[in-house]
Formats: C-alpha cells, structure tokens, sequence
C-alpha cells in the first residue's frame, strides 16, 4: 500500500469508530459531535483519494470547532445532560489514541514529502487531527462532570484552539 491507500484507510477506520460510537450513544449533542467528527473523516479521506487520483483539489478549512461549540451551546440551553454515560469514557479514550497515531502519521508523511503542496495537505490534516483530538478531550472532561464542565466559561472558547 503506498501513503495514499494508508492514508484512506485511516480515514475510512476513523469514519466507521466514529459512525458506531454515535448509533451507541444515548445523548443527542455528543452523538452529533460524533457524526460531525465522522464526516470530517470522510472529507480527509476524499482528499487523499484526489492526491492519489492526481485530481485538482484544495481541502477546505473545517468550522468543526465552532460547529461543537455550537453543540456544546445548544445543549446547555436545553439542560440536555439525558443518556451522558461514564461507560463511554473508553470509547472516547480509545479514538483519542487514534487520531493521535494518525496525527504523527500524517506530520512523519509531511516531512518525507517533497512536493511541497502535497506536503502541506499533510501537515493541514494533521491539524485538523489534532482538533479531533481537542475535542474528545472536551466530551472525555464533559462526560466526567457534565453540569459542572457546562458551567465552565473555557469551553466556550473552543473554536480558537
């Protein structure tokens, strides 16, 4: 398999944990946070599979840290705490280690590069993997203590990370 094909792959094992977690999950908000982070896995995977294809293309940014914000927002709002279950903290634990081995995947892959577009396609996944990372942080912490972490005005800040 070359980069590209490691590449989707990972993608593609990140799509379904993710897809699996959110039909498991019992809470509205934290199960659209993890179809937003299931999409966003698809998106990564049609960009390798256009770097493999040699297709024009150019990734967009992703507004997934706002997107969770707002999530994060709605749910205080609704006092939406129902089917928050600490069970779930391995889950969470689990795809943290993921995006973690696929982030350094991703910054190894950039540096052995040589086109420089194609590294910088790398490097900008690999953020955005580092986000995803972020962000299990915030349910991990959230499923922990979730009345306080609502409470909490940090979170409220998450789309600047």
């Amino acid at each position: 398999m070359d980069v590209y094909d490691f590449a989707m792959q990972f993608e593609k094992d990140g799509e379904n944990f993710y897809r699996e977690g959110a039909r498991l999950s019992a809470n509205k908000g934290l199960r659209t946070i993890l179809i937003m982070l299931a999409d966003a896995e698809v998106a990564h995977y049609n960009t390798f599979k256009g770097m493999k294809e040699h297709s024009p293309f150019q990734p967009a940014e992703s507004p997934i840290l706002k997107d969770v914000k707002n999530v994060f927002v709605r749910m205080k709002e609704e006092g939406d705490l129902e089917g928050i279950e600490v069970s779930e903290l391995s889950l969470y634990k689990k795809a943290q280690e993921i995006e973690k081995r696929t982030e350094e995947f991703y910054l190894e892959k950039a540096s052995s590069i040589e086109n420089s577009s194609e590294q910088e396609i790398f490097l900008r996944v690999a953020g955005e993997e580092k986000k995803h990372y972020f962000i299990l942080q915030q349910i991990i912490d959230f499923v922990s203590r979730p009345t306080h972490w609502l409470e909490n005005a940090e979170w409220y800040h998450l789309e600047e990370y």
